[in-house]
């Protein structure tokens, strides 16, 4: 049967999708699909791209797997919207090649959002793979869970004041971490321009929406920095700092954005190997 027809069939049991976004030929991608087909709660898997090669093509057809292509516009936010498009079920999850989920990823997102009264998102903690290995600890991640903490306590999932906070002093949220819930959320959810901040643009425009942001600390997936990422590239071309000080006028003065960049800069240091 043709992958794409497996996959409609699926979508009236299994009201889930993973959405790999696909670029050019990462060694990670085989990895990154093997650890959703491990998922105690099985899901839709699909795979999106705007650089198709027989590589990615390869790999969909090997784990039979629906493959689409973007043949619009390219670019990070712009291939997202693609993906979130391409999945037709309530629950979307938007997964990075180069990343690996826990077997009890979508189990825990389901429970925790079937728990919750109006969720808009779910997402977790999540440690680093450096080099092959997880690194479960250093001084970027312990900031991220010290602003995230609050979420850690059910009755702030609702605020929108609190997560605004939150989001003032930065993006502790791991974008691939992330699970929404269609019907509560806009059809497009990543505005275009943005090429470093545009999760955290996403995060911003969602936390004034009436919901839960539903935070899970438990340590759900594996985020891989290495060389070759996007995030280390705009980092070396300093296109991060411009659009984190417009992020922060989004919720400061001018000035004080300006005196928050500086501290939040040395951050960076953190995603580079």
């Amino acid at each position: 049967m043709n992958s794409k027809v497996e996959y409609k069939k699926n979508m009236e049991s299994v009201n889930h999708s993973f959405v790999i976004c696909a670029y050019k030929e990462s060694p990670y991608l085989e990895e990154c699909i093997l650890s959703l087909k491990k998922q105690t709660v099985k899901s839709n898997i699909i795979v999106v791209t705007s650089t198709p090669n027989s590589y990615i093509e390869n790999l969909a057809a090997k784990y039979h797997l629906p493959y689409y292509i973007n043949t619009g516009e390219g670019g990070i936010t712009q291939d997202w919207n693609f993906g979130y498009a391409c999945a037709k079920t309530k629950y979307i999850t938007i997964a990075h090649q180069d990343d690996v989920y826990h077997k009890d990823y979508l189990a825990t997102a389901l429970r925790m959002c079937q728990d919750a009264k109006k969720p808009l998102i779910f997402f977790s903690n999540y440690y680093e793979i450096r080099e092959g290995k997880p690194v479960v600890k250093n001084r970027l991640l312990t900031i991220k869970r010290i602003m995230l903490l609050p979420l850690c306590i059910r009755i702030f999932w609702k605020s929108r004041w609190v997560r605004r906070r939150i989001l003032s002093l930065g993006s502790p949220i791991c974008c691939p971490s992330v699970m929404f819930v269609t019907e509560h959320l806009p059809e497009v959810i990543f505005k275009n321009g943005f090429r470093a901040c545009e999760d955290w643009e996403a995060w911003e425009t969602l936390s004034k929406l009436p919901g839960e942001f539903v935070y899970s600390p438990q340590m759900l997936m594996g985020h891989r920095i290495h060389e070759d990422s996007e995030t280390s590239a705009i980092i070396g071309d300093n296109k991060r700092s411009d659009e984190e000080y417009q992020m922060f006028c989004k919720f400061w003065p001018e000035t004080v954005a300006k005196l928050i960049l500086k501290f939040y800069a040395k951050g960076q240091d953190s995603n580079q190997l």
